[in-house]
Order: C-alpha cells, then sequence, then structure tokens
C-alpha cells in the first residue's frame, strides 16, 4: 500500500493521480472534504454529488489511506459489482486488493475469507442479496463488520422506498452500521436523491449534519452530508414528441448516424430492444441489445464492445445503467420516456463525462403511460394480498414455498418474492429452507406510507409528462426534481437554444418502419410444462405439444397493433386487412406439416369475434373451417392474472373439444390475442387428445407486456 497516514494534501493528491493515470489531475469539490471526514475523523459521509463527479474515487483513496494507517478492510456494497471491472482494474494501480463474494464465484468463498483472515484483501464488494443469504448473515458477515475500517454503500438511494430504484436488501444494511466497530466509517454515494431520500437514508444510517459536521445540536455528527451542482455542463438534452413508433425507429435511423461517437438508445422493455436492434442492423449501423435476459458472458462482451467503440451504440433496458462508465459516451437517446425525471437524470449521467459535448434525446411515445403504469401498479401489492399471505402462512403446519403460495394468491413470482423479502427484512417472516414462516414478532402493514410513495410515483410520472412541454429549461426541470438548490436555466438544451433533432423525415423510411413492425416474424413458443396441484410443473405429453405458432402483430404497434386493437374494442368486428396480413404471415411461415382445417378459440365474452375471422381466414387460405371448440364456463381476462398457476387454473377444463367436428389432419388454431399462453395450451391439448396431429397457433396480437 502507498504510504500515507492522513488525508493531507501530498498523499492524497497523489493517490489521486495514480488512481486516474493523470499527473495534473485535482480534486473535485467536496472529495477532499469526504476523503478528510472518512480517514482523519472515521465520520459518517453521504455524498449526494452528480454522475461523474468521481464518487468511486473517494472511496479508493480513502481504502489506500486507511489500510495504510492499519485499518481493516473496506466493505463495499454496491448493486453494480458486475459493472466495475474498469473501475477495479484502476484501484488495482493504487494497489488495493479486492475480492468479490457472491453467487457465481462460491466455490472462491473459503480462498477469499482466508485471504482476509491474513489481511491480504484492502476491498471486498458484495452485492445486497447477498447479505440476505442466512448462512451468509450468520457465519461469515459478524467477523467481516467486526474488523472492517470502512463500510461503503453504493447508490444509497436504494435504501429507500421512496427512491427511484428501491431494494430491499439495503434496508438490511441499517443493521450493518449498528454492528461497526466505533473505529469503522460509513461512506454512502449517490447522484439521484431528493431532499426525501436524503432524509430517510439520514435517518436509517444515522443522525444528519450540515457540510461542516455539526450535528442540531452543535455536537460532532453522525452523518455529513456533502451535496453539489447536479448541473452537467457537457450534456444537451432535447426532447421529440413522436407518438408512433414507426417515426421514432425512422429518427433513429437518420440522427444516430450523425451522433457523436458511440452512445446507448434506452428501451422500456426488453421486447423493444430487440425490435429497435433488429431496425438499426436493418440500416446499416451496427447495434446490440442489452438486458437482463442477456447472458452474463454476452453482457460482458457488448459493455466491452461500446467501451472500445467497436459498435454504434447499445439498445438496453435499465439494466444497464448505474455504474457503467465510459468516459467518452458520445449520446444517449431514449426510445420512449422513462416514469421518473429523477430515473432519467441517472441515464442519461452515463453521456458525456469525459467530453466538451454530449446529446441526450428523449423520444416521447404513445405507448409510454401505459408501461410507466404497468410498473408502478407491480411496485407495491395491495395490502388484502400481504394479508392473505401472512394468513396463509400462519395457518400452515410447514414452511410455504413461493410456489405454494402462488397457487393460492394471484401475484406473479417476481413480485411475491419481492413481497417475501420485504417482510422478512421488516421482520415480519423468516426463511426456513426454502419456506417461510412468520417470525413471531409483531408487524403491522404500513399502508399509509406505501399510498404515499405511490402517490409520489404518480407525481414523478406528471413531471415527466410536463418534462420539455412546460417551456422550462430542461436542465434545470431535471435538478429541480431532485431539490438541487442551484437549479437554473442551462443555455445548451433545446428550450434554451433551438431544436437540433426535429427536421422532418424521410416518408419513405417511416414506411420501411411500418413495412418492418408488420412483417417481423414473432414466434410464439409452446408450453412445456403445466402446474400441478403440489407446485411442480410436469411435463405436457408429447402427444399434447403444440406446434411453434406466430403472432402477426405487437399488441397496439405501429404495425397490425393497432388496427387489431380497434377491430377488438371498438368496432367489434377485424378488418379484411388483417385477414390479408395473416394470409401473408402464413405464406411465409409455411408450417410443415400444413394445416388441413381451420378452428378458433371461442369467447363467451365476444362469441362472434375471433370465429367470423378464422372463417373468413379459412376461406381466403382455401381451407375447411370447424367450429369445433366451445367454452363451457366464464373465464377471468387472462392478463388481470399474475402468475402461471393462476391463469393455468383459470382455463384448466373451460373449453370443450367437440371430436364430431374435427376434421383429420394438422389443424390452424386462430385467437385474437395471446398473452400467458395457457388458453392456446389448453385448447390445443384439447384438440390433439380429440385426434389432431399437430396445432398451429396463428394470433392477431401479442398482448404480454414484452420485459
Amino acid at each position: 500500500m502507498p504510504a500515507a497516514s492522513t488525508a493531507s494534501a501530498t498523499p492524497a493528491l497523489d493517490l489521486l493521480r495514480r488512481l486516474t493515470v493523470n499527473p495534473e489531475a485535482e480534486f473535485r469539490e467536496g472529495q477532499r472534504e469526504a476523503i478528510t471526514e472518512i480517514v482523519e475523523r472515521r465520520g459518517r459521509v453521504l455524498c449526494v454529488q452528480r454522475t461523474g463527479w468521481g464518487k468511486s474515487a473517494v472511496y479508493f483513496v480513502a481504502t489506500a489511506m486507511l489500510r495504510e494507517a492499519g485499518a481493516g478492510p473496506t466493505i463495499l456494497v454496491s448493486p453494480l459489482i458486475a459493472l466495475m471491472r474498469n473501475q477495479l482494474e484502476a484501484a488495482a494501480g493504487l494497489g488495493i486488493e479486492a475480492a468479490t463474494v457472491n453467487s457465481s464465484n462460491r466455490e472462491d468463498w473459503e480462498e477469499t475469507f482466508e485471504r482476509i483472515d491474513r489481511g491480504e484483501v484492502d476491498l471486498l464488494l458484495l452485492s445486497p442479496e447477498r447479505l440476505a443469504n442466512p448462512q451468509f448473515r450468520a457465519n461469515v458477515l459478524p467477523e467481516l463488520v467486526k474488523t472492517s475500517g470502512l463500510l461503503v454503500v453504493d447508490e444509497a438511494h436504494c435504501i429507500s422506498d421512496w427512491g427511484h430504484d428501491f431494494r430491499p436488501d439495503y434496508r438490511r444494511i441499517a443493521g450493518l452500521v449498528k454492528q461497526l466497530p466505533e473505529t469503522a466509517a460509513v461512506l454512502c454515494t449517490t447522484a439521484t436523491a431528493n431532499d426525501r431520500v436524503i432524509s430517510d437514508v439520514t435517518e436509517q444510517l444515522g443522525g444528519g449534519s450540515n457540510q461542516d459536521g455539526e450535528g442540531e445540536d452543535g455536537s460532532g455528527a453522525e452523518l455529513m452530508t456533502i451535496r453539489g451542482s447536479l448541473d452537467r455542463p457537457s450534456l444537451r438534452l432535447e426532447v421529440v414528441d413522436m407518438p408512433s413508433q414507426a417515426e421514432r425507429l425512422a429518427w433513429l435511423a437518420t440522427y444516430i448516424p450523425q451522433l457523436q461517437g458511440s452512445g446507448i438508445v434506452y428501451c422500456l422493455t426488453v421486447r423493444d430492444t430487440t425490435t429497435v436492434t433488429n431496425w438499426l442492423d436493418a440500416n446499416g449501423i451496427e447495434a446490440e441489445a442489452y438486458s437482463g435476459q442477456v447472458e452474463s458472458d454476452e453482457r460482458i462482451e457488448i459493455e466491452r464492445k461500446l467501451l472500445a467503440n467497436e459498435i454504434k451504440c447499445v439498445v438496453a433496458t435499465s439494466a444497464l445503467g448505474m455504474g457503467y462508465d465510459k468516459p467518452d459516451l458520445g449520446f444517449v437517446v431514449h426510445f420512449q420516456g422513462p416514469g421518473s425525471p429523477i430515473a432519467y437524470y441517472q441515464q442519461v449521467g452515463r453521456a458525456g463525462r469525459g467530453l466538451a459535448a454530449a446529446d441526450a434525446v428523449l423520444l416521447r411515445g404513445v405507448e409510454d403511460r401505459d408501461i410507466q403504469d404497468f410498473f408502478i401498479k407491480s411496485a407495491f401489492p395491495p395490502p388484502e394480498q400481504i394479508q392473505q399471505v401472512m394468513e396463509l402462512i400462519e395457518a400452515s403446519v410447514k414452511p410455504l414455498t413461493v410456489g405454494a403460495l402462488m397457487n393460492e394468491i394471484n401475484l406473479g413470482k417476481g413480485r411475491l418474492g419481492l413481497m417475501l423479502k420485504q417482510l422478512e427484512v421488516e421482520g415480519a417472516l423468516r426463511k426456513v429452507g426454502s419456506g417461510w414462516r412468520r417470525s413471531g414478532r409483531e408487524w403491522t402493514y404500513n399502508e399509509e406510507r406505501i399510498r404515499a410513495v405511490t402517490e409520489a410515483r404518480r407525481a414523478e410520472q406528471k413531471a415527466m409528462e410536463a418534462y420539455g412541454k412546460d417551456g422550462r429549461c430542461l436542465m434545470e426541470a431535471l435538478r429541480a426534481e431532485l431539490d438541487d438548490p442551484g437549479a437554473e436555466p442551462c443555455g445548451r438544451c433545446a428550450v434554451c437554444t433551438e431544436p437540433k433533432f426535429d427536421a422532418e423525415l424521410d416518408r419513405d423510411l417511416s414506411l420501411r418502419a411500418i413495412a418492418m413492425l408488420q412483417e417481423r416474424p414473432i414466434e410464439i413458443e409452446p408450453r412445456k410444462s403445466v402446474p400441478s396441484a403440489t407446485g411442480g410443473f410436469p411435463r405436457v405429453p408429447r402427444g399434447e405439444l403444440l406446434q411453434p405458432g406466430r403472432a402477426l402483430a405487437t399488441w397496439n404497434d405501429a404495425g397490425w397493433g393497432r388496427l387489431v386493437a380497434q377491430g377488438k374494442f371498438k368496432d367489434e368486428h377485424f378488418d379484411d386487412e388483417l385477414v390479408d396480413a395473416c394470409k401473408a404471415l402464413y405464406s411465409s411461415w409455411k408450417p410443415d406439416p400444413a394445416p388441413a382445417w381451420v378452428t378458433a378459440v371461442p369467447s363467451l365474452r365476444r362469441p362472434e369475434l375471433v370465429p367470423d375471422f378464422a372463417e373468413r381466414l379459412a376461406a381466403a387460405l382455401e381451407l375447411p373451417y370447424a367450429a369445433a371448440v366451445r367454452q363451457t364456463r366464464e373465464t377471468r381476462e387472462q392478463n388481470q392474472l399474475e402468475n402461471s398457476r393462476q391463469q393455468f387454473l383459470n382455463v384448466e377444463g373451460a373449453f370443450a373439444v367437440d371430436r364430431s367436428a374435427c376434421h383429420p389432419g394438422p389443424v390452424l388454431l386462430i385467437d385474437d390475442s395471446v398473452d400467458s399462453k395457457w388458453t392456446l395450451t389448453e385448447v390445443g391439448r384439447g384438440l390433439r387428445r380429440a385426434g389432431a396431429v399437430a396445432v398451429w397457433p396463428l394470433v392477431l396480437a401479442n398482448a404480454g407486456i414484452g420485459g
């Protein structure tokens, strides 16, 4: 470790220059103060600073100095371990030995802990999820905490449910802080915390203070807040309202080649990352799709390509966000708008860190609000569902698994898992093996707080809708949402100057985008297993499997999606254009063995809608049509149900196949939309049991949220 024992100017500055590989580097405002508080006073610091300010420099320099002074290792809790590879390489230049403990390197744990015992590890990175592991909390964490010299809480806004990226596991950090020795310092860092989030973090991690470290009573401070300007002088912001998805695709093909360097295009859904990437590739623009569904090794390779400027852009969900460090990122474009100005500020902050100028453009679409509504509604389960979970667990003689709970409760696996984790963090439940039990502690659901947080999300959504429409400077508006007291007109954005990206687009390019949306193949993979009463998923017998199907459109998209929605909910009749489009889809698809006849999924709500369309399509394909399926009972709309077990139970036994009406040979099964695929699975299995040698589903629209 470098020779340094205090945060005096020369040793600290030398370390900074080694870290940045820049002999001329100087501390930015607030960095030296934070390091001094940590190293000399072993204090607690909350740094609220813009993206690119250098928060990691504070904890790397502080770690080097503390270790040289004989302090224990730094514990860094971060959701961004997978995205910190380049930062850790820089830290290695200071002689900092870093280690990671996560689920992917379990075989290295024992050696890592032995290295910690020998004093060979200077910085240990932990994901917040690791803190949730009972064995880790019981057997490893106590010893780590007892010897720690510094606890770093990266992306500290995640500790607050007021924050735009709340993570329940972060709540465990408050307990961790209480176990630290008196000689240990604490550093919390974030770029996206408004007054309410700062107050919440301060309440959970210690009493607040002003920038001079004075508490309200003038005594020594528990938490010093160092808050800087959130202006990003290199960013030029612009908003372009483009309701049509096809127009936005045309915009991307027109302007991305003109934008400086390489950048990121953000989408709200996984499905849209694929659509946009395919469109850009078709227009000669090198792009890669990136989301949480992409394999880890592939994500690493995509990050490397972007860092090396080997591709023009990455088309990403928010999975590529906090922690990704590319100083020369030239632009960030949003294909749809996020639901919060704070989340938007965080994402555009990826651009222009090391550049004199970078562009951030928001393309606002007609689908934005529906997708944002979905995420807001999904954030917190209603109180009656929480009560139901608690009652089921309390009434059970053995720990209840997630699968067993999903049999009884209309919650998706992700939302249910998040709820159980939150209840565990709050002390209401405890995990026993793979199941859950009541903890025995008293617990009350804080319905008022959840309502207030949801109202805050709605207010943020409205603020995002007003962004770029209310005449305010765009950077000033974002800084004001973050309660930056220095918010003022930037003099750079499209409001302060003039629009740069609103020229009329080539109509032929827009028409090509529409054609791409209309012609893209949307595959429907058959379900190969079904839920059982015991919580398992046994495989569907081979003789009852469906063939892979096709969807004509994505619900309400600019291809055929809007015409499908109009036909279902407004006209109550599907246009002949959709018949022609499905005929063309069928011709290019060429299912083999080819269907010999056509039938439809019936509905008691709209008994004529789909059969009428299927009969017209059958005539166009010159195939016989048979009304071979009938619905025997009412079912709920599948999109109202949130997990596979509930969706399966909703349609199980709800359809009957008339064997006498069936034709021999393979069948083309028509429906208006597909969401869960359980209706197609149930009807298709019935047709297979009735003698159909193959069932080929063809639906008008894929109605799933798409990631």
